[in-house]
């Protein structure tokens, strides 16, 4: 009787430690705990969904969840995040006192959130522009969200100067006429080849905004006040109701801009796929013996899909049937990669 068992056990093989096989498990949790402080602190608010991303990238998405949650358990535990309820059934978290006390012992200036954090009703669209910007930077890109950008367009300004206000100024065409508007994304990253603009789009578009999305779509290709070409639009949708009226709209774009007269530096949509689409521009080309012809070149692609917003509300025990798809491992963070870019490479863990 006992040799069924031992040879379970002969076969079963040492435990897998993960991680703290090369890092003390005290050491690990302090550079868990770095991190998602630090993240508080500048975001002023964040959900565990946020947590998991900054640490644990890496890992398939419940082993993920799950980590994030005992860390977030923990430091709720220990006073230095606090625990909120938003209007929309949101959990959410602030920096307390404590917290930035324990980030200024280890070497890092913070300052509390709760008060904020108390304060607000319906923090969701700032969330997701959030979890974006950390999507990204979890594959190793270089990313901001709306107010980060304006911090950063606005550091080298001058006293007197007129201080930029958006990332790209384009002009918009409604009913009403022709208006310049300067616009900013939701979350910014950049890329090898420019930049990838993103848009959270939480509400159906009005005129306004439908006509600023087709100015945008326009304009990829463009350079920015980033001195950088825009190359992707993303458009984050948080309902399928919202996504097909986005869609609509580009599908318009599309069927119109094919009717654009030939120019150098026209700019036309082509569809590819269902909410994927390249950004064709008119270029001149000059031929070998002098003369010269004009080419449609791809410079860069327009993106629609939903937003995550069942991941979120994932529970580990599968009380409430969300699914836990479209993580890091599906190619679909931050962005779902268009087959011409390739899939994204595997993020690595940041806590090594």
């Amino acid at each position: 009787m006992l040799e069924p068992v031992t040879l379970l056990r002969r076969n079963a093989g040492p435990p897998q430690r993960g991680l703290t096989q090369g890092v003390h498990s005290g050491v690990l949790q302090r550079r868990i705990w770095l991190r998602a402080l630090a993240l508080a602190d500048r975001f002023r608010v964040i959900r565990t969904l946020d947590v998991a991303a900054t640490c644990f990238p890496e890992r398939p998405f419940r082993a993920a969840l799950a980590a994030a949650q005992r860390a977030v358990r923990g430091m709720v535990k220990a006073e230095l995040l606090r625990r909120y309820r938003t209007d929309r059934f949101q959990t959410v978290y602030g920096l307390t006192a404590k917290g930035a006390d324990w980030l200024h012992l280890h070497g890092k200036e913070a300052t509390a959130s709760v008060r904020r954090v108390s304060d607000m009703t319906n923090p969701e669209h700032r969330l997701w522009s959030q979890f974006l910007v950390l999507c990204c930077e979890a594959r190793g890109l270089v990313a901001h969200t709306e107010q980060e950008l304006l911090v950063l367009l606005n550091a080298g300004a001058k006293a007197g100067d007129s201080a930029p206000n958006g990332l790209l100024c384009v002009t918009a065409s409604t009913g009403q006429g022709t208006r310049r508007i300067a616009l900013r994304p939701d979350a910014v990253a950049v890329e090898a080849d420019g930049l990838s603009w993103f848009e959270v789009d939480r509400s159906a578009r009005g005129a306004d905004r439908a006509a600023s999305l087709r100015a945008l779509v326009l304009s990829v290709g463009r350079r920015t006040q980033l001195d950088q070409p825009l190359r992707r639009v993303a458009v984050f949708t948080r309902t399928a109701r919202i996504q097909n009226r986005v869609v609509a709209t580009l599908d318009s774009l599309a069927k119109e801009s094919a009717n654009f007269s030939l120019f150098e530096g026209r700019r036309i949509l082509v569809q590819e796929a269902v909410g994927l689409y390249a950004v064709v521009q008119t270029v001149e080309e000059v031929l070998a013996d002098g003369r010269t012809q004009l080419i449609d070149r791809a410079v860069g692609h327009v993106l629609v899909q939903e937003l995550p917003i069942w991941l979120p509300r994932y529970r580990l025990d599968g009380r409430d049937g969300y699914g836990c798809d479209g993580w890091f491992e599906e190619n679909c963070l931050p962005y779902k990669r268009p087959a011409a870019l390739g899939s994204w490479p595997a993020p690595d863990s940041p806590l090594l």
